[in-house]
């Protein structure tokens, strides 16, 4: 009989997602693994099974966490750019202790191509994302707060390669306000 776990889970993914956020999958080895979480290699080998299946636990909790936040915000009572903006904008400033980028944009540029699953799992979560904004816009159509004429599948596209792009460059560094400045252009061409 093993011994029983004597540790946080919740906390423990929390590190390891962390910890692929800042690196990626790749550029993760399990001794960072071991470092970020605090446990030995076979406690994380013994809980999760590999480097993959601890990764593609903390991909779920990450889009779990940040998508429900997304669709919370979109099916709210506010005026749908108020939506758009607040959107644009937590993309331009991220919090304080994240690691920079986005770890589903990270996902789709490494692993997407070659990792059939984890395709299938990005693929999801981005038409939750897509399908939110399209209804909110199409609200937003009926309110006349948006061009009744433009196409709402094609702005919740376009809002949602706006914000890959805005963590891209985040990544690669550049600053709030050049960040700020895409959210405004953005916003505008909505």
């Amino acid at each position: 009989m093993g011994r029983p776990k004597t540790f946080d889970e919740d906390r423990v993914l929390e590190a390891a997602m962390r910890a692929f956020w800042a690196a990626g999958y790749e550029a993760t080895s399990t001794d960072d693994l071991c470092e970020a979480t605090g446990l030995g290699r076979s406690s994380i080998y013994n809980t999760f099974k590999s480097k993959h299946d601890l990764f593609e636990k903390t991909l779920l909790r990450y889009m779990t966490q940040r998508t429900a936040a997304a669709v919370e915000l979109l099916e709210s009572a506010m005026p749908v750019r108020e939506k758009i903006r607040a959107l644009l904008w937590q993309a331009a400033d991220t919090e304080t202790g994240d690691p920079t980028g986005c770890l589903v944009v990270n996902s789709m540029i490494e692993l997407a191509p070659r990792d059939a699953e984890i395709a299938t799992r990005l693929e999801r979560d981005q038409d939750r994302r897509l399908t939110a904004l399209r209804l909110a816009i199409e609200a937003g159509q009926r309110q006349q707060e948006i061009d009744p004429e433009k196409d709402p599948a094609t702005l919740a596209h376009f809002v949602v390669a706006t914000i890959s792009g805005m963590r891209v460059l985040a990544r690669g560094g550049a600053d709030r306000s050049t960040l700020r400045a895409v959210a405004s252009t953005a916003l505008d061409a909505i």
